[in-house]
């Protein structure tokens, strides 16, 4: 593998405090992806918004107005994740679907091309443009344009398990699975509009626990302790 693109979930980067940022975890990232870079490879990541807000959870609020608001929280993660990870050495560009200020720059292939060749790790903010998308089917989508090897999903838990492992503590842990297995039996690793996009344009996935040590190193290494999802 050589261009992949890594799926944090904005609670992973909250910590303990379950909202806003935790530094300590952040550059932990950080360090993570720029040993990848120096090693050659090319680095695109999503951030999920739920550090900020899960407008779906909302009951007073039109739900297109919710999701624009979901993803303004994605380009707030990003913009503050790509900072810190300027601190640590790295160049990085934020890029949007839609143009906002001088803050982001606007998403396209090409541009990606470019920054790549450039050793600029990418961030992308502000999901697909569109209400009723989450950040895994804008993660699924972006990965599949810029044509990365693999898609990576740093999460909360250690791999894809066939019941929730928090409510039943006989869960099954998935070693390996392919992504037809992983939409038959209607398994939580993306959302249902995600899963069905990997399978028909063959995107394989490594699931892993962010909080593990050095587990993107490891995933993109292909040594993970996580669930490989085979396209």
């Amino acid at each position: 593998m050589k261009r992949l693109l890594l799926k944090l979930s904005g609670e992973a980067l909250a910590g303990d405090k379950k909202t806003g940022f935790d530094d300590d975890v952040i550059v932990g990232v950080a360090k993570q992806v720029k040993q990848l870079t120096e090693e050659g490879y090319e680095i695109a990541i999503v951030i999920g918004g739920g550090n900020f807000w899960r407008g779906r959870s909302s009951k007073r609020i039109d739900r297109v107005k919710a999701d624009q608001i979901g993803m303004l929280a994605t380009v707030m993660n990003c913009i503050y994740v790509s900072d810190i990870f300027r601190s640590e050495g790295m160049m990085t560009s934020v890029l949007t679907p839609m143009e906002i200020g001088g803050m982001t720059k606007l998403y396209s292939k090409d541009r990606c091309s470019k920054y790549f060749s450039k050793n600029i790790v990418i961030f992308f903010g502000g999901g697909t443009g569109n209400p009723y998308f989450s950040t895994d089917t804008a993660a699924v989508l972006r990965a599949i344009e810029i044509e990365a090897d693999s898609l990576l999903l740093a999460k909360a838990v250690d791999g894809v398990y066939d019941s929730d492992p928090k409510e039943n503590p006989d869960a099954k842990k998935f070693d390996k699975l392919s992504i037809d297995e992983v939409v038959a039996r209607q398994l939580k690793v993306v959302d249902g509009t995600a899963s069905v996009m990997a399978q028909e344009n063959h995107m394989p996935m490594i699931v892993f626990g962010l909080a593990e040590e050095n587990s993107i190193i490891h995933a993109a290494h292909g040594e993970t302790s996580g669930t490989v999802i085979t396209a």
